[in-house]
């Protein structure tokens, strides 16, 4: 064996090991193998930095973008509406309505995305039904990651297919090529709710219908609903001290929402600001502790002002569910950590892990992903923070008026480049050409359109191009799939699909789906060639598979849902064992018999 294949098996080795065990995050294990490839002289300079031109970044860079841009223009606000209207009161067809909308719209934008759009309405929907979420938060998630297969900008490792079939030397597919594997995929998993959801589905205790939102927020978590407000006079015990000195939420159980100093109001201080007197305080807790509280710091109460009134506009001010996502920057880091109220000026109020309720002090615990955080404040200012990167807003706001950014010209822009690639035009310079109308446009500013980009998966994607590159070059992968190909020697046809499909699956059960694609798909083009099988079919097999992630929560979306489903990993086995079976037949026999 030559020692160039040998030191790119190394790394290899070493890129697997690092994703299955986590102690890295995805997107640094692949600059690092990026840079390890470049390091040992097994790639270029140039070849090393390819992926970040490539065609499958830029397009994933549009994607995020346009996927932005619809979503803050209201546009799915007012598809969502008609939507849950038009499954009614009937559970089965609720099912049905939703996993088709969600899984149509996941193939033209990122699954997690479309998941987070229609989690408020269904979990609204439900409360409403009297039937709890976990019947219809999993076929919705399914069927997100199925829809994901209906075009090659639906996931990751379809987008980035391409890039690898060219540096096979094999010939691209078309934005729709893999359309009629996803409309079967998407069916079938739809299906498989409709008939054995009432078996297979765990079922939880019913909430009964809410008069209102915040009502529901208030009940659910028995939460305070009275705003008491004080002010501090001169010679009051409370002057120069902290929140933290003053034991506000340790020992009396109340959250500062605002403070008012002259005419100046600040929301939610930080923990670090120092009380003085002539300020008025609004606070949020129950009756009692709020009188404990003024007596003993001899504080003055308000029965009413103006601030006070502004504080109890619902329209204003209010609670807000917000879910941490599996790539929150925030997972790991305490509110103290995060300077929370100093940052976003949002108090937080609960902090909800599992089964287990944080109330009072919860500074210093880590947020997890999945974690439930209730939080009170400016509706502007929570909608801000719940951008779907650092958090996910579950609770809807009837105060922002969505037809302000351009919801008409969202839609043209993200038709506009659509029609471009179905014109024959390259995709990233079409779903770029749609992004970028968006900003000229003013659907979203530039600065919206940065952040909007998830950065972790540009440069993971960018980072494990050059693995494949090397594989190819150094013949590492001809060697790998020789080893294949001789446990494989005198199969059907079909049982080499079988055996590629199934392959993936366990592959991205453990990594990063774009990474189980960049490894398979060079040895099965040269599976593929050795055995007079289509190699472009086979490749195309690996990109769907990698999809095929149910039996754990461990993709994004399933992550994403765990904790609002109230799932357990038992769920997931239970549900997705079939699930995941019923992918591998579907998968294997469209493309076998029709690629």
């Amino acid at each position: 064996m030559q020692t160039e294949i040998i030191l790119v098996l190394a790394v290899l080795a070493f890129t697997v090991f690092l994703f299955i065990t986590e102690i890295l995050r995805g997107d640094i294990v692949a600059l690092l193998t990026l840079l390890l490839l470049g390091w040992l002289k097994l790639i270029s300079p140039a070849q090393a930095f390819s992926g970040l031109s490539s065609n499958a970044v830029v397009s994933i860079i549009g994607v995020m973008i346009m996927g932005y841009g619809i979503d803050r223009s209201g546009v799915m606000k007012r598809i969502t509406a008609p939507i849950v209207r038009l499954a009614g009161s009937s559970e089965k067809r609720m099912t049905a309505v939703i996993s088709v909308s969600v899984g149509l719209i996941s193939g033209f934008m990122q699954n997690i995305g479309s998941t987070a759009l229609f989690l408020p309405a269904v979990i609204r929907i439900s409360r409403k039904m009297k039937v709890n979420a976990s019947r219809f938060l999993m076929p919705m998630g399914f069927s997100a990651i199925q829809g994901g297969t209906l075009t090659l900008v639906g996931s990751g490792p379809l987008i980035i297919l391409n890039d690898l079939l060219r540096q096979g030397n094999q010939p691209p597919y078309s934005l729709f090529s893999v359309t009629p594997v996803g409309l079967a995929l998407l069916t079938g998993g739809i299906l498989y709710f409709l008939i054995l959801g009432k078996h297979i589905l765990p079922r939880r205790k019913s909430g009964r219908v809410e008069p209102s939102i915040q009502q529901r927020l208030i009940e659910t978590w028995k939460l305070p609903s009275t705003i008491y407000s004080c002010r501090i006079p001169v010679g009051s015990g409370l002057i120069a001290k902290t929140c933290e000195e003053a034991a506000l939420w340790s020992h009396f159980g109340l959250n500062l929402l605002a403070m008012r100093e002259a005419a100046e109001i600040t929301y939610s201080p930080w923990r670090f600001t120092r009380f003085a007197a002539g300020q008025e305080l609004a606070l949020l807790g129950e009756k009692s502790r709020f009188k404990s509280f003024i007596e003993a710091y001899g504080l003055e109460p308000v029965v009413s002002s103006p601030f006070l009134s502004e504080l109890r506009s619902s329209r204003q001010m209010g609670f807000a569910e917000l879910i941490v996502p599996p790539r929150s920057p925030f997972i790991g880091k305490s509110i103290r950590q995060i300077a929370f109220r100093k940052n976003f000026a949002v108090e937080p109020v609960m902090l909800i892990t599992g089964q287990e309720e944080e109330r009072g002090d919860f500074s210093d615990v880590p947020l997890r992903s999945g974690n439930i955080l209730i939080v009170y404040g400016a509706w502007p200012r929570i909608v801000e923070l719940g951008d779907r990167k650092k958090f996910v807003r579950i609770t809807p706001d009837d105060s922002i008026d969505p037809g302000k950014r351009r919801p008409a010209t969202a839609v043209l822009c993200f038709l506009g480049a659509i029609g471009l690639v179905i014109a024959g035009m390259p995709l990233a310079l079409s779903l770029i050409s749609g992004a970028l109308g968006m900003v000229v446009f003013r659907v979203v500013s530039i600065d919206e359109a940065y952040r909007a980009v998830d950065w972790r998966t540009v440069f993971l994607l960018a980072g494990l191009i050059p693995l494949g590159i090397a594989m190819n070059n150094t013949g590492a992968a001809a060697w790998i799939a020789g080893g294949m190909m001789d446990l494989l020697q005198g199969s059907h046809p079909i049982w080499i699909f079988a055996g590629v499909a199934a392959l993936t699956t366990v592959f991205s059960l453990f990594m990063s789906n774009v990474a189980a694609t960049v490894l398979l798909v060079p040895l099965v083009l040269i599976i593929g060639n050795t055995v007079a099988v289509n190699p472009r079919a086979l490749s195309l097999l690996v990109a769907v598979c990698a999809a095929n992630s149910f039996l754990l929560p461990t993709h994004q979306v399933n992550a994403l849902l765990l904790s609002p489903g109230g799932y357990h990993n038992r769920d997931y086995l239970k549900a997705g064992s079939m699930m995941t079976v019923i992918f591998l037949v579907i998968a294997v026999t469209m493309i076998y018999f029709f690629y």
